[in-house]
C-alpha cells in the first residue's frame, strides 16, 4: 500500500531522559503535516555509515499541532546502529524523509481506561492520555522504568491528572506487580500496554480471560514464544506485475518480490511495523505479523509479506 513520504526539517532535538532524544520535525514550507490520531507512527529515513536505514517511531506530541512531529528515540548501544546514529547526528537544521503516519495501535472508545507503559513505550501512550484526559474520560496510567531518570515526559503524564497517575521505578520499588493492578480493573475497562516483552506478556497473561476486544498492546519487535514455525516451499503469484515466483522455506514472500522487483513497501521487515500489508486476492496466509487481529487474520484479505506465509499451495497477491 502506498505511503506518503514527506521531506521534513529537524527544528529541535531535546534529551527528554537518561538515553532518550526528543525529535522535533516540521515541514520545510512552513505548512501543515498530515493529520494523525493516537497511537501513529513514522517512519525516519536516513543513511547510517554508508547504510540506507529505515527505523518506526511513535508520534508522541499533540495530535493538535499539526505544524510539528515529535518523535521519541531511546539509544540502544547494542542496537543495530539506527538510534545511536539518531543521537549522535540528528541536528537542528537537518532534512529527514518520512513516511506516514500509519496507526496500527487505535484508540478505541470505552468507559474507563487503564494505560501501561514500560519505558520508551509511554511514547504513543501519551497522545492517548492527552485525548481522554482531555475528553474527561476516566482513566489510569502506570508507568515503569528501571528508575527515574530514564522515564521521558513523566510531567507531561502527571500534569495531566497525577492522581491518576503510577510512577513506579525499579530499582526503588522492584518489580511491579501488574497481575495485582489488573485486578483492580472493572469490566468495563480496556487496557492498552506498551513496553518491554515481558511486560506485555504479564498483561496478556492476566488479561487472558479478557475479550479481545479490551486488550491493545504494541510491540517493538515479534513475541518470541518459543514456538518455532514449520517454513516449506509455495508459489506466490503478483498479480500486478505478472510474474510468479517459489518462495523457499528459508526465505520471505518481500525477499523475492525485491529480488524480482515486484514493488512493495517495507520497513521493519520484522512484522510490526505494517508497511508492506498486500491484499490476498487468493489462497490462504499464514500470520506471523504482530499487525493483524484475529478478526482481520480470519478474513484472510491482507497480509504482512516479510514474516507471514502460506497455508496453502499457492498464494495470489495484488502486487
Amino acid at each position: 500500500m502506498p505511503q506518503r513520504d514527506l521531506e521534513l526539517t529537524v527544528t529541535a532535538t531535546e534529551l527528554v531522559a537518561k538515553g532518550i532524544l526528543c525529535v522535533t520535525l516540521a515541514p520545510q514550507d512552513g505548512g501543515e503535516l498530515p493529520a494523525w490520531s493516537p497511537g501513529s507512527h513514522i517512519d525516519l529515513h536516513f543513511v547510517s555509515r554508508g547504510v540506507e536505514c529505515v527505523r518506526q517511531y511513535s508520534l508522541c506530541g499533540r495530535t493538535t499541532d499539526r505544524r510539528h512531529w515529535q518523535v521519541a528515540v531511546l539509544l540502544v548501544p547494542d542496537g543495530r546502529g539506527g538510534s545511536a546514529h539518531i543521537h549522535e547526528a540528528f541536528k537542528e537544521g537537518d532534512t529527514v524523509r518520512v513516511t506516514g503516519p500509519r496507526n496500527n495501535f487505535p484508540l478505541v472508545s470505552a468507559q474507563r481506561y487503564l494505560f501501561i507503559a514500560g519505558g520508551i513505550g509511554i511514547t504513543p501512550i501519551l497522545p492517548m492520555i492527552t485525548e481522554v484526559a482531555t475528553a474527561e474520560s476516566d482513566w489510569r496510567l502506570v508507568y515503569c522504568g528501571r528508575s527515574f531518570d530514564s522515564m521521558a515526559f513523566i510531567d507531561d503524564v502527571v500534569a495531566l491528572g497525577a492522581d491518576n497517575v503510577i510512577l513506579h521505578a525499579d530499582n526503588v520499588h522492584g518489580r511491579a506487580d501488574l497481575g495485582a493492578l489488573i485486578a483492580q480493573a472493572s469490566p468495563e475497562t480496556v487496557v492498552y500496554c506498551c513496553g518491554p516483552e515481558s511486560m506485555l506478556s504479564a498483561v496478556d497473561e492476566n488479561c487472558a480471560s479478557w475479550s479481545p476486544g479490551r486488550v491493545h498492546v504494541e510491540r517493538f519487535s515479534r513475541r518470541d514464544d518459543g514456538d518455532e514455525h514449520s517454513a516449506t516451499e509455495f508459489e506466490v503469484e503478483f498479480a500486478r506485475t505478472g510474474v510468479t515466483v517459489t518462495v523457499p522455506a528459508d526465505r520471505s514472500i518481500l525477499e523475492m518480490a525485491e529480488e524480482l522487483g515486484v514493488d512493495i513497501d517495507s520497513s521493519c521487515q520484522e512484522g510490526v511495523c505494517g508497511s508492506c500489508e498486500t491484499k490476498v486476492l487468493s489462497g490462504t496466509p499464514d500470520h506471523r505479523d504482530e499487525v493483524l487481529s484475529e478478526d482481520e487474520r480470519a478474513t484472510g484479505q491482507t497480509m504482512m509479506v516479510c514474516v507471514s506465509r502460506s497455508c496453502s499451495a499457492r498464494l495470489v497477491l495484488d502486487a
